[in-house]
């Protein structure tokens, strides 16, 4: 069953005190969380706790979830370019085009050259 994720500020929760909590007891609590979707808990009028449905709290699981996708793709991009380039030192000749390029003199053909082309 998917929910439609919808935020609400701490503040426009319904609210219920924690003596209510135990006059009421868990059915109770559960009865509005059921009619408003969520409640918040307070002590002596400060917030105390959210209690949300087990189905409100996986739509919202969810949604984190597919906000974060796009930044994983590109961190699993940047890897496997990294990974990449990396692989190159495991060539069985790497260790003699390292000491090649470091014995030769640069040729930076009057240019200032910092860091690769990419």
């Amino acid at each position: 069953m998917s929910l439609p994720l919808q935020l609400d500020a701490l503040d426009a929760l319904p609210r219920t005190p924690a003596s209510d909590v135990k006059k009421l007891g868990w059915r109770g609590v559960m009865r509005t969380v059921a009619r408003d979707g969520k409640v918040v808990v307070t002590h002596h009028n400060t917030p105390e706790a959210v209690i949300l449905s087990a189905d409100a709290y996986d739509a919202i699981l969810r949604a984190l979830d597919a906000a974060a996708a796009p930044q994983r793709s590109a961190l699993e991009e940047l890897r496997a370019r990294f990974d990449a380039r990396l692989s190159a030192l495991q060539a069985a000749d790497a260790g003699d085009r390292l000491r090649s390029v470091m014995d030769a003199p640069p040729a930076l053909r009057g240019e200032v050259r910092a860091g690769g082309s990419h």
